[in-house]
């Protein structure tokens, strides 16, 4: 942080004000440069999410416009509505509209999770959508994902009024921050699994065990390896009163509806419901009448973070072999969104690079991963040995910035870049205090160039935005606080 502030004092007066909005938004064709004051230096052609949509909104506002709400509705009918001005249909923006409102859908539907979209006051922008969301739409992956985590077929509805819309009905869950009684605390990483027993508030036993859920295809296997750990905590106890659970993956109301750790179990109906009650079925072989709460690693880490500042309204983000999301809110809760956000979009160049999963382009997973080092590295001018794996590739970027070599740094104060205009993205959607990030890809003294990236640019944009900017709180890791570490990084 010492080093991005002596950065950050460096820059004029000039360069912290924010380009002007333009009068009229372009089309994708022409849309190719933003004129941005803050450049991605080897990507030259990135055109982030957040100027897009606060370009369009200024041009909204100087034209014919109406309002118009999207709402996305998933378990237990709960429902999250977003409001905002879109040019009036039929006058000649329908295209822009499209193209804009395409984008917000794809973000709120990641970020909150749900089956039914619901499009209130345009029948134009509500065409469009149902047809990118159907079956074999252009968002084929997103109506396929989204049904099966649900268990409800995808919808796409129309209402014809704004005012009509649902309206918003969220359920936090006050989830975490209990320290009394007797509590199991159970992790289900990918190569180990961890356990503590806690009576109030403090450890009295922890293990790690190294288990491999990803290379076995018995769900008997981790049924047998999770209740083990719930059952040698629970003897280091006189009771158990509660049980919480983190794991990777997306959990619906305690559910594992998908999680990379059965990865090899046949995808059979019986399994499914095997795998997706494991945690529940759990529980009760230890006590029927214990609760238990199943929580993404993600929320899980926020929520570490948050009890850690004492504060709420916390953004968790981890830059790994993915991009990992969680939340807490400004009650200080887990929300029950997905906050899935290597979905969520990022570039609006129509040529950024695309996912190979979800088929789409310009989404974080390209953007906030080993992916990203990854794909600027032939920018940078470095060649990767085609034998290594993607984790091989990234610590190969990561050894070359460790010995100072200057090709590497383009690419960590690009991803900076990125980083910085996607918060204030993100910040239209979440209401932000505090930024932890975490993860492999900010490791070393390239996290430093990638913080430093970032948190000048939320200098600048402050500027803009004056009180409503969300503070660059993050959690650097350990590596980048070496003492001895040169000077000039």
């Amino acid at each position: 942080l010492k080093d991005c502030g002596r950065i950050a004092e460096n820059v004029n007066d000039e360069s912290l004000t924010l380009p002007p909005f333009r009068q009229k938004l372009k089309t994708a064709k022409e849309h190719t440069d933003m004129n941005l004051k803050v450049k991605a230096v080897l990507d030259p052609a990135f055109q982030p999410m957040s100027v897009l949509l606060r370009d369009y909104s200024a041009a909204v506002q100087a034209a014919k416009s109406q309002k118009l709400v999207v709402s996305i509705v998933r378990n237990q009918g709960y429902t999250s509505s977003y409001a905002m001005d879109v040019f009036a249909d039929d006058t000649g923006h329908d295209e822009e509209n499209i193209r804009v409102i395409e984008r917000v859908v794809k973000t709120l539907l990641w970020i909150k999770g749900g089956y039914k979209i619901v499009i209130s006051g345009s029948k134009v922008i509500y065409d469009a959508i149902a047809e990118a969301y159907k079956v074999g739409g252009a968002r084929d992956f997103d109506n396929d994902f989204m049904s099966g985590v649900y268990e409800r077929p995808f919808e796409v509805e129309y209402i014809e009024k704004a005012e009509d819309a649902p309206a918003t009905h969220e359920a936090a869950a006050p989830v975490g921050r209990h320290l009394d009684g007797c509590r199991i605390g159970f992790d289900a990483g990918g190569s180990d699994r961890k356990v503590s027993a806690v009576v109030d508030g403090e450890t009295v036993y922890s293990e790690e065990v190294i288990w491999h859920p990803k290379k076995n295809s018995d769900p008997h296997y981790h049924f047998d390896g999770i209740l083990d750990a719930f059952k040698t905590a629970a003897s280091k106890m006189p009771r158990v009163d509660a049980i919480g659970v983190s794991s990777a993956g997306v959990y619906i109301d305690n559910k594992a509806m998908v999680a990379s750790l059965f990865i090899e179990v046949p995808k059979t109906p019986e399994n499914f419901e095997f795998t997706k009650n494991i945690y529940l079925n759990a529980a009760k072989a230890l006590d029927p009448n214990v609760p238990i709460e199943v929580a993404n690693d993600g929320d899980v880490t926020a929520l570490a973070g948050a009890m850690d500042l004492n504060d709420d309204s916390v953004l968790g983000i981890a830059m790994g072999t993915s991009e990992a999301g969680g939340y807490v809110d400004a009650s200080g809760n887990i929300t029950g969104w997905l906050n899935e956000l290597a979905f969520v979009p990022v570039d609006a160049n129509p040529d950024a690079m695309r996912d190979e999963w979800s088929g789409d382009v310009g989404c974080g997973v390209k953007y906030f991963s080993q992916d990203a080092v990854i794909k600027l590295c032939p920018a940078a001018g470095i060649d990767l040995p085609e034998e290594l794996t993607l984790a091989e590739k990234l610590k190969f970027v990561q050894n070359l910035q460790a010995q100072g070599a200057p090709r590497t740094r383009g690419i960590y104060e690009t991803i900076g870049v990125y980083f910085g205009y996607e918060i204030a993205y993100y910040a239209m959607f979440y209401d932000i205090k505090h930024v932890l990030i975490m993860g492999r890809v900010t490791s070393g003294t390239g996290g430093v160039l990638l913080l430093a990236g970032a948190v000048i640019l939320a200098i600048r944009l402050r500027g803009d935005k004056q009180d409503n900017a969300p503070e660059a709180a993050t959690d650097a890791p350990k590596e980048q606080e070496t003492p001895d570490a040169p000077e000039k990084e």
